[in-house]
């Protein structure tokens, strides 16, 4: 698509697609009511795994970072490589502020990460990895996403692909403000481990 309408139309699919609440739709589906009345509220993979599924803590994972993964390859298809940054954005923003659930949605780190991953293979492979690190020493799942999300782009800029690095670094923006709560808690020493119920 070329013309005045294609970044507008790359932006528009991108942020349809994030507001697919599959965290919502799956515990629905498995007869576990409303997340959003479990745990933290949250639609994401880590209030999911509250409810003792793993397995549907997975499917939400994987399908929220499939999200961030099509749209930008989707968003370049329709506006060229400014509309899958576009779209890259958008789809964040439709996963943290979805117009079918009131605007509240998931903090954005999964969809951020499939972003990242297609935008920038070897800087998402890595900030993967700093998730995993920081998760794995700490038990809490904000500090990695946290951890993840300040170091993308830096990643993205070192392994030579500085449009990603400035993608990544809105996502963070956004996955930081998202977090606000759990940075607090974090500084109280009060924030939930993984798994934790709460």
């Amino acid at each position: 698509m070329t013309g005045p309408f294609a970044l507008p139309a790359a932006a528009l699919l991108g942020y349809l697609i994030g507001t697919v609440p599959f965290g919502l739709l799956l515990t629905r589906a498995a007869g576990l009511g409303d997340i959003r009345a479990i745990g933290s509220g949250n639609i994401g993979a880590t209030n999911v795994l509250r409810t003792g599924r793993k397995a549907l803590a997975a499917a939400t994972l994987l399908l929220d970072g499939a999200k961030g993964a099509v749209a930008v390859p989707l968003g370049a298809y329709l506006a060229g490589p400014a509309g899958g940054l576009v779209a890259g954005i958008a789809v964040v923003l439709g996963h943290v502020f979805p117009v079918w659930l009131g605007f509240k949605g998931g903090k954005g780190v999964a969809t951020g990460f499939g972003v990242l991953l297609t935008a920038a293979p070897l800087a998402g492979l890595a900030a993967g990895a700093v998730w995993l690190l920081v998760a794995a020493a700490t038990r809490i799942s904000s500090a990695g996403a946290l951890a993840a999300s300040a170091a993308a782009p830096l990643l993205a800029w070192a392994t030579g692909r500085p449009m990603a690095a400035w993608l990544a670094l809105a996502v963070g923006a956004l996955i930081w403000w998202r977090h606000a709560p759990n940075i607090a808690r974090l500084r109280a020493g009060t924030e939930p481990r993984i798994g934790a119920r709460r």
